[in-house]
């Protein structure tokens, strides 16, 4: 349950006996004391009673948090329960990956630069061979240049992942491997990149990916991977909402993680990760701020996710993990989601607050009236209901909720989005 959920059912227990006692003393002290009218006063207590029953404060805040839900799964926005609809409305720090979140998750290889006497095709052929069992968005890179090209693969053998490394296999009998040039440097082939090349893919913020075997580095990719053409106004959008600090976390190289840091306006840059990596920048984040969100889309990024306050998921792109691990999923990978969840979840809290406030005003301005024996039954019956149904239709204004603005879909709702999709295709 949601924080405030929690807050109105402590009260509510303590509330509780403190309104029967108030009833018991309405009822005896005016007769005993004062000589009043047992009836009188009898009466009065029911009415007190009746009044201050906690109906509509009890039921304020679920109805509210249902609504709130539901509006945002109508938007593309799967919160997994009440207790996640409060957090991003005093998120203050935001960490974001930037493959597949900050950029589009569509890499694409750029250029092909062979070293050493290796034809593109051959250098092509060997990159593509340990990808071939891969889903990973550079995988599908690599593997469309290679069948854009003609070029034939053969699945390696033995492959296995370094964790924000690369990749290692077997092939014709020797040991092949692909990934950044930090893991070429862990080869002791670092050297082997000319310094010209890797300083050229870096500057232009594209991602350097060295191939090679056993003996030193055949071949380098360079790999490109499109910013996001609303990412700069959703990162602005952001701070304007009161987010003070926005990190980039990424397995990236420094140059080109600043240089996308830099074109789309973040604070700051955390490049050359591993995931155990990722995971400490968060729990320092976590130490220095009050509420951290996390926003990833791969198996690296779980780990670090489950550290944050909370974790939000790419949803179409992002990996079981990483959507598993998140307390929200974004449907649609629709960045512009985030202001708009942000705002929403303090509408949210907004419309609570009032439903709470409206409640505890309407009764005790009855309680003062009872005490002075100017309350009703029909009245006390008229005003528990009424404020009932009120906080109810307060609540399901959240509904209502506020276009997504700068989103590729336009704000349309997503519903008609995948109606709209079918449709398209003849289903």
């Amino acid at each position: 349950r949601a924080p405030v959920e929690q807050w109105v059912a402590k009260f509510a227990r303590i509330y509780t006996p403190i309104v029967m006692a108030l009833a018991i003393a309405i009822a005896l002290v005016p007769p005993l004391l004062l000589g009043g009218a047992w009836d009188y006063w009898f009466y009065n207590a029911l009415v007190l009673l009746v009044i201050t029953c906690p109906c509509a404060l009890v039921i304020s805040t679920p109805v509210s948090i249902v609504a709130a839900l539901t509006a945002s799964a109508r938007a593309g926005v799967l919160i997994k329960g009440g207790a996640y609809v409060e957090a991003p409305g005093r998120t203050t720090a935001l960490a974001m990956d930037k493959t597949g979140t900050i950029t589009m998750g569509e890499p694409e290889v750029a250029a092909v630069h062979p070293l050493v006497g290796v034809s593109a095709r051959d250098l092509m052929a060997l990159a593509a061979s340990l990808e071939a069992r891969s889903s990973h968005p550079l995988a599908r890179a690599i593997l469309s240049r290679a069948e854009a090209d003609g070029v034939s693969v053969s699945a390696a053998e033995d492959t296995r992942t370094v964790p924000g490394r690369g990749l290692e296999g077997r092939a014709d009998g020797r040991a092949i491997w692909l990934g950044s040039d930090r893991f070429a440097e862990e080869k002791g082939f670092g050297n082997a990149i000319p310094a010209d090349l890797r300083d050229r893919i870096e500057g232009a913020g594209s991602t350097l990916v060295a191939v090679g075997d056993e003996t030193g580095v055949t071949g380098v990719l360079e790999l490109r991977d499109r910013i996001r053409p609303d990412a700069k106004g959703i990162v602005a959008r952001l701070h304007a909402q009161g987010v003070k600090t926005i990190v980039m976390l990424t397995g990236d190289n420094e140059r080109t993680a600043r240089a996308v840091a830099a074109e789309v306006g973040i604070d700051e840059v955390r490049a050359d990760l591993l995931p155990e990596d990722k995971v400490t920048a968060i729990e320092e984040l976590v130490a220095t701020h009050d509420m951290v969100a996390m926003i990833g889309d791969g198996v690296n990024d779980a780990p670090a996710m489950a550290r944050a306050h909370y974790a939000i998921a790419m949803g179409a792109v992002g990996s079981d993990a990483a959507i598993e691990t998140a307390d929200i999923a974004l449907m649609t990978d629709d960045l512009a989601r985030v202001p708009w969840l942000i705002a929403h979840s303090r509408r949210t809290m907004t419309i609570i607050h009032q439903n709470i406030g409206i409640s505890l005003a309407t009764k005790a301005l009855f309680v003062g009236l009872t005490a002075f024996g100017m309350a009703s039954m029909w009245g006390a019956i008229a005003a528990d209901v009424g404020v009932s149904l009120l906080v109810v239709a307060n609540a399901l204004r959240l509904l209502n909720g506020h276009r997504i603005k700068d989103g590729p879909s336009g704000g349309e709702p997503v519903g008609e989005q995948m109606a709209k999709g079918a449709l398209a295709h003849g289903h």
